[in-house]
């Protein structure tokens, strides 16, 4: 039978050759999909990229995690606008991941699933001369760090660039707001804050109940194992992290052992019903491996943690909620604020803004409002050419930017982005920053650090209602 629209799933019980790529130019990036398990490996496929080989080689075990991203995939290839041709060989046998090492079909491979143990099977990536994008987070415990230490060196010694998915940096209200922060006529300069009244704060609030698409989001069992997810702060916090330095230290090496001081964290769990958990999964009972937290016939789920860190001495405090459903009308909350000596500035994104991220700047005193208004207005003009459009209205004391629909592109949209800057950097791996490297052991000493120490008697909510 023809593949449709040229979409080849060929499950390998034996040895399948790669005959066909050897046609195929020597500098043609060739993907390698690894034991997909989030919808982000799908991601990189959800449109055809420019010198990147239409068949893909999928190493995985059998089950629903890969039968879902086959599905992902299909669905691009079958779109009625603008579809995709990708071809997929798929290899679901036992030892899926020793069968990528010895075979290599390609030269980049995605890695977005269970992050336990992630870091291992990356240094064993990059040892073999493999490009890498890898979903967050790549470490989650401290005593990972010297490994992810040990990719980062290899990577460089092999030229082969390993590459964190940090999608939040294409947001335009990120965007905006770190352009901002670093204009001193709109900002000042950053105030050190205090442990009680930090200079940056991030909170980020998510549901586990949602709807993707009009359908509900299913998923994995192993999502609400911190074994294999990571703890909030571990997982969703990393992009948290990395907004606050790739903000305050925009394109600067960081040295974590001496600018990064970790002070106080906490956690917080909370309980799950069986009928929640098939709810979010569609597993009807809690499975073995997280047996040992369950209590009273619920699941004891981590899903808060708070940090209080410096960096290069101004006082950052984070939080990353987990929640399980959201109120009526309700979606995923964010809010970001940098305090200057001259003006603060934040990104709301809550009811009072339809759920719709929003960037205020609020001048300190009300005698500066008319020097902070020219001042912002100067630097919009500044952006003109690469956003165009934005405009600024006064609210009170504050004035927000009106962002044009135009720069308001998804999360899809997001990780086109990334991928596009990760495969040029793959195809010139001396053009990765090294301030990158830096950035990354920075950001899982904070992460890893706050979770080991927060690791102390949970304080146990009453089980939450459907």
């Amino acid at each position: 039978m023809k593949p449709s629209r040229g979409l080849r799933w060929l499950l390998a019980a034996g040895a399948l050759g790669c005959a066909a790529l050897g046609a195929e130019s020597a500098d043609v990036t060739r993907l390698i999909t690894l034991e997909p398990g989030h919808f982000h490996a799908a991601l990189f496929q959800r449109e055809m990229l420019p010198g990147v080989s239409h068949r893909v080689h999928v190493y995985a075990p059998y089950g629903p995690d890969l039968l879902a991203h086959l599905t992902r995939v299909s669905a691009f290839n079958l779109r009625p606008e603008n579809p995709t041709t990708w071809e997929l060989e798929v290899h679901a046998t036992p030892d899926f991941f020793a069968r990528l090492l010895a075979e290599r079909p390609g030269n980049v491979v995605v890695l977005s699933g269970s992050n336990g143990g992630k870091i291992a099977r990356m240094e064993a990536l990059v040892g073999a001369g493999l490009h890498v994008l890898a979903d967050k987070p790549w470490v989650i415990e401290p005593d990972e760090l010297p490994a992810l230490e040990r990719t980062l060196a290899l990577a460089r010694d092999r030229r082969v660039v390993a590459y964190d998915a940090m999608t939040q940096r294409y947001e335009i209200t990120c965007l905006l707001q770190k352009a901002l922060v670093n204009d001193t006529a709109v900002f000042g300069s950053i105030l050190p804050g205090s442990a009680r009244e930090p200079a940056v704060t991030m909170e980020s609030v998510h549901f586990l109940k949602k709807e993707v698409a009009g359908a509900p989001l299913l998923r994995p069992a192993w999502f609400f194992d911190p074994r294999q997810q990571g703890e909030p702060l571990a997982d969703v916090g990393t992009h948290l992290v990395d907004l606050v330095q790739w903000t305050l230290a925009p394109e600067q090496l960081l040295d974590h052992r001496r600018e990064v001081r970790v002070h106080a964290a906490t956690r917080r769990a909370i309980r799950l019903s069986r009928e929640q958990f098939r709810s979010v999964t569609g597993v009807a009972e809690f499975p073995a491996f997280l047996r040992a937290r369950v209590r009273d016939g619920a699941l004891e789920y981590v899903a808060e943690n708070t940090v209080g860190y410096t960096l290069r001495n101004v006082h950052v405090a984070l939080e990353a909620r987990w929640a399980f459903e959201a109120p009526a009308g309700g979606r995923d909350t964010e809010r970001a604020v940098f305090r200057g000596s001259r003006a603060r500035v934040e990104v709301r994104q809550d009811r009072a803004e339809n759920f719709v991220p929003e960037v205020y700047v609020i001048p300190n005193r009300a005698s500066d409002l008319a020097a902070v208004e020219t001042a912002v207005r100067r630097r919009l003009a500044a952006l003109a050419g690469t956003y165009s459009g934005i405009g600024l209205v006064a609210e009170g004391a504050a004035f927000r930017l009106q962002i044009p629909a135009s720069h308001r592109v998804g999360h899809e949209a997001h990780f086109a982005l990334l991928v596009r800057q990760f495969l040029a950097y793959q195809r010139q791996p001396d053009s990765l920053p090294p301030w990158e490297l830096t950035f990354l052991l920075a950001k899982y000493h904070v992460t890893t650090e706050a979770v080991r120490l927060a690791r102390q008697p949970i304080a146990r909510s009453t089980a939450m209602s459907k």
